[in-house]
């Protein structure tokens, strides 16, 4: 019983964080590359945005000499990635708007 809670409670090593990562950063990729719907495209990219900061804060912690740096990218990723998700909401919806479609196939100018 003492091995099976020990066994549990062990840190996961660096490279179960790293696959995690890469997966996540292959479905957002993906996603970002079938999807047509300008919103879901966001939802991938903010996808493979924490795939990244997932890898940041995993090396943060597996490396000594780091001293926490990567997680402090990741902050600033995750408030550029707020800026960004803001500012393409506002243009998504200012095209939906203007032409009744988040179809990026069918925006295929920016004048309205």
């Amino acid at each position: 019983m003492n091995a099976a809670l020990e066994t549990l409670n062990s840190p996961l090593p660096l490279e179960a964080y790293l696959v995690v990562a890469a997966v996540m950063f292959a479905v957002g990729a993906w996603g970002a590359i079938i999807r047509r719907n300008a919103v879901v495209m966001f939802m991938c990219v903010e996808i493979m945005i924490n795939a990244v900061n997932l890898t940041l804060v995993a090396f943060s912690d597996f490396l000594p000499a780091a001293n926490g740096v990567g997680a402090n990218y990741a902050v600033i990723v995750v408030a550029i990635a707020a800026a960004e998700v803001a500012v393409g909401l506002a243009i998504v919806l200012a095209v939906f708007r203007t032409r009744r479609t988040v179809n990026v196939d069918e925006v295929n100018s920016m004048k309205g």
